[in-house]
């Protein structure tokens, strides 16, 4: 049986699971300081890699964001497993101006493309400038964040994604209890499932389906969407040509929609698979 419960203050961490990224966000204050501190409020903002962020979410009263508002440059740190007694240290609560870097195993680097540093034991490192800041209330704000930098450690670069996630080893954050005892998971267990595709009849794979006329050249640009999302992109792309009063979808039209919705060829690519068609 289904129960509700009360939402309360910190309801997001007490009641409701969320597994997070755990991350050390490093900044400088306004006369050059060393900050380190624990945030795991973090998703991506605008996925697309032509104007690519990243949003962040904080106490405004925190060292942190008053930095950001300061500075307008961070770092996004993503320690491994390894180092979780360390990452807790830099939660604590020191005085203004401490670094608290120094009270743990991390070495601090230069960044590549800001000023704050980064942590050398990182081995994926985002660089960011500040996009805009949101005050949510007198106690919430949001940081979002232009992704200027996405550094790894280099044998990491080339690996398939199922060595990566070995290798960074990351904790995921589970919250915690009575903002003292804190709770993480470790990817030390993996599943892989494979995203199969729609047959609308048994043994028979999914045609294109379209609801006005394209042009031989357009079809061909169209095979190399993703099955999975060809549908919505058939459908989008209709949309705006009957709204334009066009009786055709022709290439050049097509390719103008697909660079306005980012879908250009590097996009594309990341798709494309012998058995794509």
């Amino acid at each position: 049986m289904k129960k509700t419960v009360p939402i309360r203050p910190f309801w997001y961490s007490d009641v409701f699971l969320f597994p997070k990224l755990i991350t050390i966000v490093t900044t400088l204050d306004s006369e050059g300081r060393v900050n380190a501190g624990p945030y795991s409020h973090i998703m991506q903002y605008d996925v697309m890699h032509k104007h690519p962020r990243i949003l962040l979410g904080f106490r405004n009263t925190s060292d942190t964001f008053k930095n950001i508002e300061a500075t307008g440059e961070f770092v996004i740190n993503c320690p491994s497993a390894d180092y979780l007694e360390d990452m807790m240290e830099t939660a604590r609560f020191y005085p203004e101006g401490v670094n608290e870097l120094e009270h743990t195993r991390f070495t601090m680097i230069p960044s590549q493309k800001v000023a704050p540093p980064s942590i050398a034991e990182c081995g994926q490192i985002i660089e960011c400038t500040v996009d805009r800041i949101e005050h949510l209330d007198r106690t919430q704000g949001h940081v979002i964040g232009n992704i200027e930098a996405l550094v790894f450690d280099e044998e990491l670069i080339d690996m398939n994604r199922e060595e990566r996630i070995r290798a960074l080893n990351l904790p995921i954050g589970l919250g915690d209890e009575k903002r003292k005892y804190y709770y993480y998971s470790f990817t030390d267990r993996l599943a892989m499932y494979e995203l199969q595709e729609i047959v609308e009849e048994e043994g028979a794979k999914p045609d294109i389906r379209t609801g006005m006329p394209w042009d031989s050249a357009a079809l061909e640009a169209l095979v190399r969407v993703p099955r999975g999302v060809r549908r919505m992109v058939i459908w989008q792309t209709e949309r705006r040509m009957k709204k334009a009063g066009h009786p055709e979808v022709t290439l050049e039209r097509f390719r103008e929609l697909a660079r306005e919705y980012g879908m250009d060829d590097e996009v594309l690519n990341r798709f494309e698979t012998e058995s794509q068609g």
